[in-house]
């Protein structure tokens, strides 16, 4: 980490005897995702800048149990969240911020029934609530006039209902908001969720991540704005399959933000 960014621990603000805002989750791609930890980055210089007092687990984090669970293996998803759960409930975390909608949903509607209850929040509600707060404001000049496509992430828009924080977000950074013809609850998954970015595709004529690619391209867009880790992998490589990787960017709510 650089040196501005400063990321203190659940386990310091234990030995200080203090409780932090929020505790946020950095999830698994966040943490080992060369590309994604670009997005955790960028999200704790939002926090730095809005002068939040949060930590992270750190080491005491593991994964929430959301693959082995969307994969069957319910027994490898109850024993990762009792033992999250149980870390948690030791530092009495009560809030919980991530950038990661898989992670977000897992621990908003599956932790609850193990013993696990949280006030989870998606990071662009965060934002959100930053600005609407005052504690945090765009200089917004940086994407003036770009034309900006967001790929509304299953988990957070058809599984949650929440399509307005991120595009909110993007309108404040007084981009050209254009959507596409499948957005919100009609949004097409990028692939992701069916964990097309672990596996070679089934038999077909296209790639769904190529598919949803070409979704956005029809928007003519500088950017693809993303809310979700595997979104932002999956658009990516579809803009490289497109060959367009020179003219448009695919890139997280989070970092667009930060740059603002």
């Amino acid at each position: 980490m650089s040196e501005e960014l400063k990321v203190p621990t659940m386990a310091e603000y234990m030995a200080e005897g203090k409780q932090p805002e929020i505790l946020f989750w950095v999830g698994s791609a966040g943490s080992y995702d060369d590309r994604a930890k670009k997005i955790t980055k960028a999200f704790v210089k939002i926090l730095n800048k809005a002068k939040v007092d949060f930590a992270v687990l750190g080491t005491e984090e593991s994964n929430t149990g959301d693959v082995a669970k969307r994969a069957g293996n319910e027994f490898l998803f109850q024993m990762q969240a009792m033992m999250n759960i149980e870390v948690l409930n030791a530092y009495e975390v009560k809030r919980i911020v991530t950038c990661d909608p898989h992670s977000f949903n897992c621990l908003k509607n599956e932790y609850p029934s193990l013993g696990g209850n949280y006030d989870v929040v998606h990071h662009t509600q965060y934002i959100k609530e930053l600005m609407s707060s005052g504690r945090l404001t765009l200089e917004g000049n940086t994407y003036k006039g770009k034309r900006i496509t967001f790929h509304d992430p299953c988990y957070l828009g058809r599984a949650n209902s929440e399509y307005e924080a991120p595009r909110e977000l993007l309108r404040k950074t007084n981009a050209n908001l254009v959507e596409m013809k499948r957005h919100k609850s009609t949004a097409l998954c990028c692939g992701a969720g069916g964990a097309q970015m672990f596996k070679e595709p089934e038999k077909g004529n296209m790639d769904i991540n190529v598919l949803r690619t070409q979704d956005a391209l029809e928007t003519q867009p500088d950017i693809i704005a993303t809310g979700c880790p595997y979104c932002n992998t999956m658009m990516t490589d579809g803009v490289k399959a497109k060959e367009k990787e020179s003219e448009i960017s695919v890139m997280d709510i989070a970092e667009l933000i930060a740059n603002s």
